[in-house]
């Protein structure tokens, strides 16, 4: 059953343009549309989910998603919105990439039922690689001229910057290679609609303009717009870079972070964007957000559903565990269940000393631990008053005086967390 995708995106604010006729096109059967990836890493970042949602909702909706990995395209550079041009990969780079994105694209998309509507994922370098030079501009480059190049702000922009080194041949042909992509699928794979960001929108034309004059058909543009965050600062980005969907680049921890750690504003916006909840779902937490904002129901109820959908529901649990130390009654049981990079990154900042074995071996005295050996407190004298203060917790378990530090208190065998009141951490690292 065909349900309407120009609707559904409509009122989660993922629309930025329609080609007249689009829409209509939609009601009528089931469509083919693609949206293109950039292969230049082994993982996606949230800055792909916009457009990741756009073919989710699209199969959700009843029709066919066509993912296309721009292999060719990603030897080159696509200047729109950029002020140089990128590294050139081998191929071998490629097809690993490509294999790690499909696997991140299955987590939104049905690439495997034999459903009419299945994900089909292609990479424009099996089409491209064996095309001449002379038989390209033969065949397409003189169906467009270069006027028509040079009008799209992907391109008036780039050249008419002040800090710009100019554009190279190379990146000026990117808009034709990628309208070929169009051509091609819309021969090949009945596709008849590419979506994209709204910086897209010159390139997509282009290739809707080659169906037109080299097929005589009729392909459609769709566009969403460019997220961005309320206080200015670019979305998808951290301190420490692109927050990548992949756990080896950034952890589930940090991801389940990111998302928590949205403005009200923000959360709002984002969870009708980067879930598949209902509309009357989503205005239910609102409400109840608005009413309690302080619970924050509504970038936690985000942040939960986005990290179970790129990760794992077992992911998820750990990441509010571990989001649960620092801020909750957690147990010295609980800081065991972390693995070592999410124990690190939970501590991010907090200073930290290591410490020898033989110094565990037959127990540690907390006096010792905190001041000399440690250097958490500035003396012995200090020590004492904490630990008479009862303020003093090893691996958040509240210690005494008397109390010695041993190996059983080690965190996956290395770890030791020294707590003075709510606040303030120090990290004992065994070396």
């Amino acid at each position: 059953m065909i349900r309407n995708f120009v609707e559904e995106l409509t009122w989660r604010g993922m629309i930025h343009t329609v080609m007249p006729g689009a829409e209509e096109h939609l009601m009528e059967s089931m469509r083919n549309a693609y949206v293109g990836f950039d292969p230049t890493a082994d993982s996606l970042h949230i800055g792909n989910l916009v457009p990741i949602m756009l073919l989710a909702h699209y199969q959700r909706c009843g029709h066919k998603p066509v993912a296309l990995v721009g292999g060719a395209t990603g030897m080159i550079g696509d200047p729109s919105g950029k002020s140089s041009e990128r590294n050139l990969l081998d191929e071998k780079t490629l097809r690993h990439n490509q294999e790690a994105i499909k696997k991140q694209l299955s987590h939104f998309l049905d690439f495997e039922s034999n459903a009419e509507n299945a994900a089909v994922l292609v990479n424009n370098y099996d089409w491209m690689k064996n095309f001449s030079f002379l038989e390209f501009i033969r065949d397409v480059g003189k169906h467009i001229t270069v006027n028509y190049m040079m009008a799209k702000d992907s391109v008036k922009n780039r050249i008419s910057s002040d800090a710009s080194e100019g554009m190279s041949f190379t990146e000026f042909t990117y808009q034709l290679v990628q309208g070929y992509d169009f051509l091609h699928l819309y021969k090949e794979k009945n596709c008849s609609i590419q979506m994209g960001g709204s910086d897209q929108w010159g390139n997509i034309t282009t290739g809707t303009e080659l169906i037109r004059r080299i097929s005589g058909g009729k392909g459609f543009a769709i566009t969403c717009p460019l997220i961005t965050k309320s206080d200015g600062s670019k979305f998808g980005k951290s301190e420490g870079g692109n927050v990548w969907l992949d756990a080896n680049r950034t952890s589930p921890y940090k991801f389940y972070q990111y998302w928590l750690n949205s403005s009200d504003e923000d959360a709002e916006k984002y969870i009708k964007i980067f879930t598949f909840l209902t509309e009357e779902e989503i205005q239910a937490l609102a409400k109840e957000h608005k009413e309690a904002p302080h619970l924050r129901v509504l970038q936690r109820r985000l942040a939960e559903e986005i990290t179970m959908m790129v990760h794992s529901k077992d992911d998820l649990e750990n990441a509010i565990k571990a989001s649960e130390i620092l801020f909750g009654n957690s147990t010295s049981n609980d800081l065991k269940q972390l693995n070592e990079q999410t124990f690190l990154d939970v501590f991010d900042g907090v200073p930290q000393t290591e410490i020898s074995k033989t110094d565990i071996e037959n127990g540690l005295d907390i006096i010792a631990a905190l001041a000399e050996k440690g250097g958490f407190l500035k003396s012995k004298g200090e020590a004492r008053r904490a630990l008479k203060e009862n303020s003093i917790s090893v691996n958040k378990e509240k210690v005494a005086e008397d109390y010695s530090i041993t190996s059983k208190d080690l965190i996956n065998n290395k770890f030791i967390l020294l707590q003075r009141g709510k606040k303030n951490y120090f990290v004992l690292c065994l070396k």
